[in-house]
């Protein structure tokens, strides 16, 4: 159990909903079980189902996010609300909260900044076809571009500390936040841990509020964004690459004709072909340049987040008791890390 707020570390719950009145009552019941002591937030999302209401009535603290998107309540979470750690979830009922205590356990033990649930048998259940379709593909392609830290990159039960959050520069309005948590986490080289927890079901009357098509190209949007923003030599490359191809595939008939008979018939051709080519160097400089300054951005990033309270030391922030349960000691407010 939690112990009291002056022994312990002061925990926040914290549920982003859309439209989620027939999950959000026993969700929030089931935290304020699983961690007595727990502050327990609903950022409701001008929910019209009466998500508010029902939350209010279950004993949570209510706040109202009007800009549409997860994106936009995360951020506005995690700048409202100060605490030691942070439990965030869904409030559909597909993630137990009776998974908050060993999450928080791992994350003191491991010395992490954020532990991810990773979902056990989403791609069975994930609602449609299409969902289970996309987590793989873009899982796949996230550690091909960013790394291999995640293999549940849109997993929504996660348990941060202090100091990953108020690091954590979200610009993302919608479903992309998780990839981007995922992205801040790889580029600062944060100690994560992964967790892996069953994924239930929707009751009846919940539905998802992600669309396959819609919500998938706004992932795959952030993906280059981040990549831009993380990678410029390789995105630049990239685009670099394809403007060379596109330049010798119209560079060499104009050659082969001139090598054949000394003459430059098809001038308009080999202009454009020149001026790919001179786009093609312009890009990879670019990546160059850019590279140095995303390099400065990290460390700057990495010197705030290790301005910001050490994490607990392991041997003194978990004692267990015959029955399993668990006691947060009070962080120590130190700079360093």
């Amino acid at each position: 159990m939690i112990g009291s707020r002056n022994d312990t570390m002061s925990v926040a719950v914290l549920l982003p909903c859309y439209n989620e009145a027939a999950t959000i009552a026993d969700v929030v019941r089931g935290f304020r079980a699983a961690l007595p002591d727990a502050r327990i937030y609903v950022y409701d999302n001008n929910s019209t189902d009466g998500t508010a209401l029902h939350a209010m009535l279950s004993g949570a603290h209510v706040v109202r996010e009007r800009r549409q998107g997860k994106g936009h309540v995360v951020r506005r979470m995690f700048a409202d609300i100060d605490a030691d750690i942070y439990v965030m979830a869904d409030g559909d009922g597909t993630y137990s909260p009776d998974d908050a205590e060993e999450l928080i356990r791992t994350m003191l033990t491991e010395r992490s900044d954020m532990v991810v649930g990773t979902r056990r048998g989403v791609h069975a259940d994930a609602g449609r076809q299409g969902h289970a379709f996309g987590n793989r593909i873009f899982n796949v392609l996230y550690r091909a571009i960013f790394g291999t830290d995640f293999t549940d990159i849109f997993s929504g039960y996660r348990v941060f500390s202090r100091r990953f959050v108020k690091s954590f520069p979200a610009v993302s309005g919608g479903f992309e936040i998780e990839t981007e948590m995922s992205v801040h986490a790889s580029r600062l080289k944060l100690p994560v841990t992964e967790l892996e927890l069953d994924y239930g079901r929707r009751p009846e009357g919940s539905h998802s509020k992600l669309s396959t098509f819609k919500d998938g190209a706004k992932i795959l949007w952030m993906f280059a964004m981040l990549m831009k923003e993380t990678r410029p030599f390789a995105f630049f490359s990239i685009i670099s690459g394809a403007f060379m191809a596109g330049s010798l595939v119209f560079m060499t008939p104009v050659l082969a004709e001139y090598f054949q008979t000394g003459l430059v018939s098809r001038m308009p051709t080999w202009v454009l072909s020149m001026a790919l080519m001179m786009v093609s160097f312009m890009m990879f400089t670019a990546g160059v340049i850019l590279d140095s300054v995303s390099r400065a951005r990290a460390e700057q990033l990495r010197i705030h987040y290790m301005g910001l309270s050490k994490p607990l030391v392991a041997e003194q922030a978990v004692t267990t008791s015959d029955d399993a349960a668990i006691r947060i000691p009070r962080a120590r407010k130190t700079g360093a890390a």
